[in-house]
Formats: C-alpha cells, sequence, structure tokens
C-alpha cells in the first residue's frame, strides 16, 4: 500500500470548545465590521467599560474615546483589515472569562498581533480589552528602540 499525497493541503485538527467557537465568531465579526466599516457592529462588540490599546504608546483607548476617534474613519466606508492567522483562546475555570492572543495579517501595519480579554455578559461574549502591538524581531530590537528614544522629547529632568 502506498501513503497517500496531499499536494497543497494542510490539516488542522482543533478541538474547540462551543465558548472557544463563541468567542472566534465574535473576534472574527469584530475585524470583519472594521473592515466593511459596519461602526454600530463593530463597537457592538465591545463592553461598555472596554479599553482598546494601539500600537503607539499613547493609544488608551475607553471605549467612548475610541469610538468618537474612529467615527470618521469609518464614515469614509473603510476601516481597517485585520485577519487573524492564528488565535489561542484560554477560558476561566467559571466560564465567565477568557483571555486570547492573535496574530493578524494587516495590510497597513503587517504582520501584528492581538491580544486581550472578554467576558460573557447574559451569555454574550464582549471584548474587555483589546491590546494590538507590532512584534518586533529581537535582531532589529536595538536598531528600533534608538529610533523611539530618539522621537521622544527630552524634557528639563531628563539628561
Amino acid at each position: 500500500m502506498r501513503p497517500a499525497l496531499l499536494l497543497g493541503a494542510t490539516l488542522t485538527l482543533v478541538a474547540q470548545s462551543p465558548a472557544e467557537k463563541a468567542i472566534a465568531t465574535v473576534l472574527d465579526d469584530w475585524h470583519l465590521a472594521a473592515a466593511q466599516a459596519d461602526e454600530v457592529r463593530y463597537f457592538a462588540h465591545l463592553a461598555e467599560n472596554a479599553v482598546f490599546l494601539g500600537t503607539d504608546a499613547t493609544e488608551r483607548w475607553p471605549k467612548a474615546a475610541f469610538q468618537a476617534w474612529a467615527h470618521p474613519i469609518f464614515q469614509r466606508g473603510k476601516a481597517w483589515s485585520f485577519k487573524a492567522t492564528r488565535r489561542s483562546v484560554s477560558i476561566s475555570q467559571d466560564g465567565r472569562t477568557a483571555w486570547f492572543d492573535e496574530d493578524l495579517a494587516t495590510p497597513n501595519l503587517g504582520p501584528s498581533r492581538g491580544s486581550g480579554v472578554l467576558s460573557n455578559q447574559g451569555g454574550r461574549w464582549r471584548i474587555e480589552q483589546y491590546n494590538l502591538s507590532v512584534p518586533i524581531p529581537n535582531a532589529l530590537m536595538n536598531a528600533v528602540k534608538a529610533q523611539i528614544e530618539a522621537s521622544v522629547p527630552k524634557t528639563p529632568s531628563q539628561p
């Protein structure tokens, strides 16, 4: 008997609980809502006290401030496009809180990473915190660190 050969096919078997599937559906739809510039649907996935942490050190957006900032972007008919290429989800023992991290393909940022926390509110998973980052390869870290330090204005208390 000859072994079967599959060209161009990848088989990934991942057992997902119903909660993990529901969380993946929320996160995938949240990303899709941004790509489709569906502001109402996008922000409905965020809990009322949600926080979005952007790639810039100054970007800590409570939901209302994030929505106000993003509104003109959504009004243009195209926001941003993130597609998860890998995702890991952990759920608390009581089933009310979940933590995740995901690798993202993005046209503007390149390879990126999102991580965050969701809570189960009345049977519906909502995003409490999302942290968007751009991983820096270790080999580039010294050069990137130097650029960041050069771009931060010196205050009188700094040498």
